[in-house]
Protein backbone atom coordinates (compact mmCIF):
# COMPACT_ATOMS: atom_id res chain seq x y z
CA UNK A 1 0.00 0.00 0.00
CA UNK A 2 1.50 3.35 -1.01
CA UNK A 3 1.18 6.83 0.50
CA UNK A 4 -2.03 7.53 -1.41
CA UNK A 5 -3.86 4.80 0.52
CA UNK A 6 -2.02 4.53 3.87
CA UNK A 7 -2.89 6.52 6.99
CA UNK A 8 -6.47 7.25 5.96
CA UNK A 9 -8.93 8.21 8.66
CA UNK A 10 -12.67 7.51 8.75
CA UNK A 11 -13.29 10.78 6.90
CA UNK A 12 -11.19 9.85 3.87
CA UNK A 13 -11.74 6.10 3.67
CA UNK A 14 -13.40 6.32 0.25
CA UNK A 15 -11.85 9.51 -1.08
CA UNK A 16 -10.09 9.59 -4.47
CA UNK A 17 -6.32 9.23 -4.51
CA UNK A 18 -4.61 12.52 -3.64
CA UNK A 19 -2.51 14.43 -6.16
CA UNK A 20 1.17 14.81 -5.16
CA UNK A 21 1.96 18.26 -3.75
CA UNK A 22 4.22 20.63 -5.69
CA UNK A 23 7.83 19.69 -4.91
CA UNK A 24 9.90 22.12 -6.97
CA UNK A 25 13.20 22.40 -5.04
CA UNK A 26 13.16 26.17 -5.48
CA UNK A 27 9.85 26.53 -3.64
CA UNK A 28 10.18 23.66 -1.14
CA UNK A 29 11.67 23.64 2.36
CA UNK A 30 12.47 20.83 4.77
CA UNK A 31 11.68 21.60 8.42
CA UNK A 32 13.20 19.35 11.12
CA UNK A 33 11.31 19.90 14.37
CA UNK A 34 12.70 19.56 17.92
CA UNK A 35 15.18 16.69 17.51
CA UNK A 36 17.15 17.92 20.52
CA UNK A 37 19.56 16.43 23.01
CA UNK A 38 17.07 16.57 25.88
CA UNK A 39 14.83 13.99 24.21
CA UNK A 40 17.63 11.53 23.46
CA UNK A 41 19.58 11.62 26.73
CA UNK A 42 18.97 8.65 29.07
CA UNK A 43 20.20 7.90 32.59
CA UNK A 44 21.96 4.70 33.63
CA UNK A 45 19.11 2.24 34.17
CA UNK A 46 20.99 0.45 36.95
CA UNK A 47 21.00 3.65 39.00
CA UNK A 48 17.22 4.01 38.91
CA UNK A 49 14.55 2.94 41.38
CA UNK A 50 12.03 0.27 40.38
CA UNK A 51 9.40 2.90 39.56
CA UNK A 52 11.91 4.90 37.53
CA UNK A 53 12.90 1.74 35.65
CA UNK A 54 9.29 1.18 34.64
CA UNK A 55 9.20 4.66 33.11
CA UNK A 56 12.59 4.07 31.49
CA UNK A 57 11.39 0.82 29.93
CA UNK A 58 8.15 2.41 28.73
CA UNK A 59 10.21 4.94 26.76
CA UNK A 60 12.62 2.37 25.29
CA UNK A 61 10.59 1.81 22.07
CA UNK A 62 10.66 5.56 21.41
CA UNK A 63 14.44 5.70 21.85
CA UNK A 64 14.88 2.63 19.66
CA UNK A 65 12.78 4.25 16.94
CA UNK A 66 14.72 7.51 17.19
CA UNK A 67 18.16 5.92 16.94
CA UNK A 68 17.24 3.13 14.53
CA UNK A 69 14.77 4.87 12.22
CA UNK A 70 14.05 8.56 12.68
CA UNK A 71 17.55 10.03 12.96
CA UNK A 72 19.12 7.88 10.19
CA UNK A 73 16.21 8.51 7.81
CA UNK A 74 16.18 12.23 8.57
CA UNK A 75 19.93 12.42 7.95
CA UNK A 76 19.38 10.76 4.56
CA UNK A 77 16.52 13.16 3.82
CA UNK A 78 18.64 16.17 4.76
CA UNK A 79 21.48 15.01 2.52
CA UNK A 80 19.11 14.45 -0.41
CA UNK A 81 17.39 17.82 0.07
CA UNK A 82 20.73 19.62 0.25
CA UNK A 83 21.77 17.90 -2.95
CA UNK A 84 18.57 18.96 -4.70
CA UNK A 85 18.80 22.56 -3.51
CA UNK A 86 15.82 22.34 -1.13
CA UNK A 87 16.00 24.87 1.71
CA UNK A 88 16.73 23.01 4.98
CA UNK A 89 15.40 24.61 8.15
CA UNK A 90 15.19 23.60 11.80
CA UNK A 91 13.08 24.41 14.85
CA UNK A 92 13.91 23.81 18.48
CA UNK A 93 12.22 24.42 21.82
CA UNK A 94 14.29 26.79 23.93
CA UNK A 95 13.59 29.73 26.19
CA UNK A 96 15.51 33.00 26.02
CA UNK A 97 15.25 33.68 29.75
CA UNK A 98 17.06 31.31 32.11
CA UNK A 99 14.01 31.08 34.35
CA UNK A 100 11.70 30.41 31.40
CA UNK A 101 9.41 33.39 31.89
CA UNK A 102 9.13 33.79 28.12
CA UNK A 103 7.65 30.31 27.59
CA UNK A 104 4.08 29.83 26.41
CA UNK A 105 1.52 28.58 28.92
CA UNK A 106 1.57 25.06 27.47
CA UNK A 107 5.26 24.75 28.39
CA UNK A 108 4.70 26.08 31.90
CA UNK A 109 1.91 23.66 32.80
CA UNK A 110 2.81 20.94 35.32
CA UNK A 111 3.50 17.48 33.97
CA UNK A 112 5.54 15.85 31.22
CA UNK A 113 5.30 18.81 28.84
CA UNK A 114 6.77 21.23 31.40
CA UNK A 115 9.93 22.30 29.59
CA UNK A 116 12.68 24.57 30.84
CA UNK A 117 15.36 24.60 28.15
CA UNK A 118 17.53 27.74 28.16
CA UNK A 119 18.70 28.26 24.59
CA UNK A 120 22.44 28.31 25.31
CA UNK A 121 22.48 25.07 27.31
CA UNK A 122 23.34 21.64 25.91
CA UNK A 123 19.95 19.93 26.42
CA UNK A 124 18.24 22.43 24.08
CA UNK A 125 20.69 21.94 21.20
CA UNK A 126 19.88 19.93 18.08
CA UNK A 127 21.40 16.44 18.01
CA UNK A 128 24.81 16.34 16.28
CA UNK A 129 23.66 13.85 13.61
CA UNK A 130 21.21 16.46 12.27
CA UNK A 131 23.28 19.60 12.73
CA UNK A 132 22.53 22.56 10.45
CA UNK A 133 25.10 23.46 7.83
CA UNK A 134 26.32 26.84 6.55
CA UNK A 135 23.49 29.41 6.64
CA UNK A 136 20.61 26.97 7.23
CA UNK A 137 17.97 28.63 9.36
CA UNK A 138 17.23 27.56 12.94
CA UNK A 139 14.25 29.11 14.74
CA UNK A 140 13.86 29.02 18.51
CA UNK A 141 10.34 28.62 19.83
CA UNK A 142 8.58 28.66 23.17
CA UNK A 143 5.41 27.27 21.61
CA UNK A 144 4.45 23.92 20.13
CA UNK A 145 3.98 25.34 16.64
CA UNK A 146 7.13 26.47 14.86
CA UNK A 147 5.05 29.11 13.11
CA UNK A 148 3.10 30.81 15.87
CA UNK A 149 6.11 31.27 18.15
CA UNK A 150 8.64 32.49 15.56
CA UNK A 151 9.01 34.53 12.38
CA UNK A 152 9.25 31.34 10.33
CA UNK A 153 6.07 32.01 8.33
CA UNK A 154 7.46 35.37 7.20
CA UNK A 155 10.87 33.88 6.41
CA UNK A 156 9.36 31.07 4.33
CA UNK A 157 7.14 33.51 2.47
CA UNK A 158 10.07 35.85 1.80
CA UNK A 159 12.01 32.94 0.27
CA UNK A 160 9.10 31.99 -1.98
CA UNK A 161 8.42 28.67 -0.24
CA UNK A 162 5.12 27.01 -1.12
CA UNK A 163 5.65 23.46 0.21
CA UNK A 164 7.07 22.46 3.60
CA UNK A 165 8.28 18.93 4.36
CA UNK A 166 8.05 18.19 8.09
CA UNK A 167 10.11 15.72 10.12
CA UNK A 168 10.83 15.47 13.85
CA UNK A 169 9.16 14.99 17.21
CA UNK A 170 6.66 14.61 18.65
CA UNK A 171 4.23 13.58 15.92
CA UNK A 172 1.18 14.26 18.07
CA UNK A 173 2.46 17.49 19.62
CA UNK A 174 4.90 19.94 18.02
CA UNK A 175 4.86 18.28 14.60
CA UNK A 176 1.08 18.24 14.55
CA UNK A 177 0.77 21.81 15.79
CA UNK A 178 3.26 23.04 13.20
CA UNK A 179 1.55 21.15 10.38
CA UNK A 180 -1.83 22.62 11.25
CA UNK A 181 -0.37 26.13 11.39
CA UNK A 182 1.31 25.67 8.02
CA UNK A 183 -1.91 24.36 6.48
CA UNK A 184 -3.86 27.31 7.87
CA UNK A 185 -1.33 29.62 6.20
CA UNK A 186 -1.97 27.81 2.88
CA UNK A 187 1.36 26.03 2.57
CA UNK A 188 1.39 22.60 1.00
CA UNK A 189 2.65 20.23 3.70
CA UNK A 190 4.24 16.78 3.65
CA UNK A 191 4.82 14.80 6.85
CA UNK A 192 7.52 12.15 6.51
CA UNK A 193 6.21 9.32 8.64
CA UNK A 194 9.48 7.41 9.06
CA UNK A 195 11.25 10.63 10.06
CA UNK A 196 8.85 11.29 12.94
CA UNK A 197 8.07 9.72 16.32
CA UNK A 198 5.65 10.07 19.20
CA UNK A 199 5.89 8.67 22.71
CA UNK A 200 4.23 5.47 21.46
CA UNK A 201 3.61 4.04 18.00
CA UNK A 202 -0.12 4.13 18.74
CA UNK A 203 0.00 7.89 19.25
CA UNK A 204 2.19 8.27 16.16
CA UNK A 205 -0.06 6.32 13.80
CA UNK A 206 -3.24 7.83 15.25
CA UNK A 207 -1.99 11.37 14.67
CA UNK A 208 -0.84 10.59 11.14
CA UNK A 209 -4.37 9.46 10.27
CA UNK A 210 -5.83 12.62 11.80
CA UNK A 211 -3.49 14.90 9.84
CA UNK A 212 -3.42 13.05 6.54
CA UNK A 213 -5.30 14.39 3.49
CA UNK A 214 -6.65 17.48 5.24
CA UNK A 215 -3.63 19.21 6.76
CA UNK A 216 -0.89 17.40 4.84
CA UNK A 217 0.13 14.40 2.79
CA UNK A 218 1.83 11.64 4.78
CA UNK A 219 4.50 9.55 3.09
CA UNK A 220 7.75 7.70 3.77
CA UNK A 221 11.06 9.32 2.95
CA UNK A 222 11.74 6.95 0.06
CA UNK A 223 8.35 7.75 -1.51
CA UNK A 224 8.98 11.46 -1.12
CA UNK A 225 12.45 11.27 -2.64
CA UNK A 226 11.09 9.27 -5.58
CA UNK A 227 8.69 12.13 -6.27
CA UNK A 228 11.44 14.73 -5.94
CA UNK A 229 14.19 13.03 -7.92
CA UNK A 230 14.18 13.75 -11.68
Amino acid sequence: MDWKQRNRSFYYAGAPDPVPPPLDPGTTALLVIDVQNVYLDRPDREMLSMAERETYDAWTPFHDRMTGTVIPNTARLLAACRGLGVECTFARIACLKTDGRDRSLSQKMPGWNHLLLPFREEPSQLVPELAPEADEIVVTKTTDSALTGTNLRLVLANMGIRTVICAGIFTDQCVSSTVRSLADESFHVVVVEDCCAAGTMELHTQELAILNMIYCHVMRHDELLALMTP
